[in-house]
């Protein structure tokens, strides 16, 4: 009985850290955006070339990624196709669905562990089910398919039998965000027809080409793994994180390369798993995007998108 009692509370401060992947797990209820008498100018891909922002994997330091939403709406910046991994499929579905980033960033600290972690799992396949968290982000969506969301969305899984990436196109978009945020060991893979998936970061940590295969003819990509590496990682959960990085460190650099736009935080001093500096992450995010706007509005205008207020 007291081994059991022991395995149990080490896996339960294990999964205190996992469940950060609830990082922007937010309330949709009342959220809407702030309108002011001096509207931005808009740059829409809607009505012209396909405009694709992608959102990499970086488990806390997908943080980041609510910062550069925050910027892109102070920009009015519309995109029409919205592509991501892991972390970045889970910030990236919610702004898709109408969530904004004041909402995210607002919701972000109220999740509770208990809303997406679930220990009971018969199998040795991962800690969580997964279970959980899939029943939450239901909640939260209304079980709304990704046909039904205001932007167009694309998650990126990994085919864990095959190894081959998945396209969550359409479908239970609570399901997309699970299977491409189930990482291996800490969850168990996501199941739907008898078929498995597992974190989407393990093929495609910054989807670029997957976005331009999908139409997009400019591509604004955010990748929030370019710091350094935590050269000494403690505990289970930091071991499984610091080998996605190393895993993943040359084949994001590579899809990053391929976009039109690279929006890369300093995210120097925050590893992984540092779920405590979502508000530091969120900042860095945002500067980032911020300091690259003015470039990023001349480019899109110079490719025919269009510029209203």
């Amino acid at each position: 009985m007291n081994t059991h009692n022991s395995k149990s509370f080490s896996r339960r401060q294990l999964i205190s850290k996992a469940s950060a992947l609830g990082l922007v797990v937010a309330s949709s209820v009342n959220t809407l955006a702030q309108t002011t008498s001096n509207k931005p100018k808009k740059v829409s891909g809607k009505g012209s070339p396909n405009l694709a922002i992608v959102f990499g994997s970086g488990s806390a330091k997908g943080f980041a990624h609510i910062g550069v939403i925050k910027a892109f709406e102070e920009a009015g910046i519309e995109p029409n196709l919205i592509v991501g991994t892991s972390a970045g499929a889970l910030v990236g579905g919610f702004w898709a669905s109408g969530l904004t980033a004041a909402a995210m960033e607002d919701y972000a600290s109220k999740v509770k562990e208990a809303d997406i972690v679930d220990l009971g799992s018969n199998t040795k396949r991962g800690i969580v089910s997964g279970d959980t968290f899939q029943n939450y982000l239901n909640t939260l969506t209304k079980k709304r398919t990704i046909e039904q969301l205001n932007t167009r969305f694309t998650a990126v899984a990994t085919t864990f039998k095959t190894g081959e990436p998945y396209l969550f196109s359409d479908g239970d978009l609570a399901f997309a965000i699970r299977a491409s945020c189930s990482i291996p060991g800490v969850f168990n893979p996501a199941k739907i027809n008898g078929i498995e998936y597992v974190d989407g970061g393990l093929v495609s940590p910054v989807p670029v080409k997957i976005a331009k295969d999908l139409g997009a003819n400019f591509v604004i990509a955010v990748d929030v793994n370019r710091a350094p590496l935590n050269a000494q990682p403690v505990g289970i959960f930091e071991q499984i994180m610091h080998s996605f990085d190393v895993m993943g460190r040359s084949l994001a650099k590579l899809e990053a390369a391929q976009a039109d736009i690279l929006i890369q935080p300093n995210m120097s001093g925050i590893a992984g798993t540092d779920f405590n500096s979502r508000n530091q992450a969120i900042q860095l995010g945002y500067v980032a995007a911020k300091r690259l706007m003015p470039v990023i509005i001349d480019k899109l205008v110079s490719r025919g998108f269009k510029v209203s207020t």
